[in-house]
């Protein structure tokens, strides 16, 4: 006997409205506006019954602002709801507003009633949100017919498209990268200026991170404001015009030289300024003037690459960790262990392939790291002669384990051993201040627990058993070494990597916009 239970469900019908709604739950909508009408209020309605909040406005205008805000504010597209003819005139500026703004809206029109063959246009719904977020995000417009709304459908020919994934995060090259730390460096009187771009990309931490260790006077647009507080003592939000005047290199983060900064044109800027343009969108680059370096990609991403590049001394975990990057056969296992070291790696040093990354795992434990690297080696060894293991350590993890170097030397495995070497348990002090705490007092007093010996020389460690060790302490330095160790496949090696103990802030100089100066 059939089972009626299965028939009941195989012919339950849904309406369009519906199928509409569910299309815009499954895509993490949560906020609808408009003015409902024939054809579009059942769709408000069904929204509403899954739960999706539906702010009924006086005016489509103000609900394509409020649905276009809503994508600004959370990254994913606002929906605004209205009926053809005028309303969707009305949205219009709505619209425009959100393009000009490059924030991701869905403006859902009704219209008169179609042939059925059209109505496969709501398969389209995944590919309206895609476009409205990828690349630089903007309005996108789903016209629906009238009959569709109203339509019964059978649930089981429905296919719902999963909800579409964030952007892919894109980088700018490595050595647009270079030329643009480069130029900065250069640069006497250089400025940063924060566009509501880099708010929409949430850089807010890496810019901060670049303000402060350039130690760069910036400026935000009005929606740039707060990416760094306007309370920060590199704010030169209230020396505006002097800023833009006598900057001789402007670093242009997610800001477009439009009429708001007065398009990037002299006598409000120096005929000669050099600007950098960081930005997702290819078509904006180069816009009113000639860039002297582009940087084509995610803002957050771009702006982590230029921290990356900083070459003052001592380094830095993001300057260490570029250069291993830059250097890493695509094949090799990554093995590593740390505090920083481990944080840090694992969002600069690339995998490629599955399990080829080793590290401190859930349970989070601190000296795993040769004994996985040799594991690691023997399987190469045996199943893929020629490939590398590559083993970052920061040097309180090293100690757990250290002595396993001779292992490594006693059967030859060339592993190579990056030490990350900042003195210490997630900071350590530099061997000046080492020395002056422990000059007068016994190290058990007056040292704080997290420091270690100040510059040990763990390298001589593999030079004791035979391998190769190198102390370094520049990127250039670096390079060579990592390159050498690559080139032995004989040997085992141990880099012993000196970056900044721990970080500092040093008072912002801004002698080029004080007063004495004007």
């Amino acid at each position: 006997m059939p089972d009626s239970n299965f028939a009941e469900r195989s012919e339950e019908q849904m309406s369009g409205a519906q199928v509409i709604a569910q299309a815009l739950k499954t895509q993490d909508v949560e906020y609808i506006f408009g003015i409902v009408g024939i054809p579009v209020t059942e769709i408000a309605i069904a929204a509403q019954q899954l739960g999706i909040k539906y702010i009924g406005m006086r005016n489509e205008q103000a609900a394509c602002y409020a649905a276009s805000a809503i994508g600004y504010l959370t990254g994913r597209p606002g929906v605004c709801l209205v009926v053809s003819g005028p309303g969707l005139i009305h949205a219009l500026g709505g619209m425009a507003n959100a393009n000009v703004n490059c924030w991701p809206l869905l403006l859902i029109g009704g219209s008169s009633e179609r042939n059925q063959e059209t109505m496969g246009a709501f398969q389209e719904f995944p590919q309206a949100v895609r476009t409205s977020i990828y690349g630089r995000p903007g309005a996108c417009y789903v016209d629906i017919p009238a009959d569709f709304v109203n339509l019964q459908v059978n649930v089981n020919s429905i296919k719902y498209m999963e909800c579409c994934m964030s952007p892919p995060v894109s980088m700018a090259e490595t050595s647009a990268v270079r030329m643009a730390a480069s130029v900065i460096r250069n640069a006497k009187q250089p400025l940063l200026i924060i566009g509501k771009g880099a708010a929409y990309a949430h850089a807010e931490e890496n810019i901060k991170k670049l303000v402060e260790q350039y130690k760069l006077p910036f400026l935000p647009t009005p929606m740039g404001k707060g990416v760094v507080p306007d309370n920060h003592p590199n704010c030169v939000g209230a020396a505006r015009s002097r800023a833009l005047q006598f900057a001789d290199v402007i670093v242009l983060f997610g800001a477009r030289l439009n009429w708001i900064l007065h398009f990037g044109l002299p006598p409000r800027y120096q005929p000669d300024v050099k600007f950098i343009q960081v930005d997702i969108c290819a078509e904006e680059l180069g816009n009113n003037v000639k860039p002297a370096v582009t940087l084509l990609g995610d803002i957050s991403a771009v702006s982590k690459q230029e921290l990356a590049s900083k070459k003052s001394l001592p380094m830095n975990y993001y300057t260490v960790f570029y250069h291993v990057q830059e250097q890493l056969p695509r094949d090799c296992f990554v093995v590593s262990e740390g505090a920083n070291t481990m944080d840090i790696g694992r969002t600069v040093l690339q995998n490629y392939l599955p399990r080829h990354r080793l590290d401190a795992g859930t349970f989070g434990t601190m000296g795993v790291g040769l004994g996985f690297a040799i594991a690691a080696a023997m399987v190469a060894k045996d199943r893929s002669p020629g490939q590398r293991v590559i083993c970052v350590e920061g040097d309180s993890a090293f100690g757990f384990s250290g002595m396993e170097v001779e292992t490594i030397c006693r059967y030859n495995l060339p592993i190579i051993l990056l030490v990350v070497n900042n003195n210490g348990i997630y900071q350590g002090f530099d061997m000046n201040t080492w020395k002056e705490t422990s000059k007068f007092r016994d190290p058990t007093a007056v040292v704080p627990p997290m420091c270690l010996l100040p510059n040990s020389h763990y390298e001589q460690i593999m030079t004791a058993f035979g391998g190769k060790g190198y102390f370094v302490e520049t990127p250039e330095e670096l390079q060579k070494s990592l390159r050498q160790s690559l080139a032995d496949t004989t040997k085992p090696s141990l880099i012993n990597i000196m970056i900044e103990p721990q970080a500092t802030r040093k008072a912002q100089d801004f002698h080029w916009l004080t007063r004495s100066n004007m």
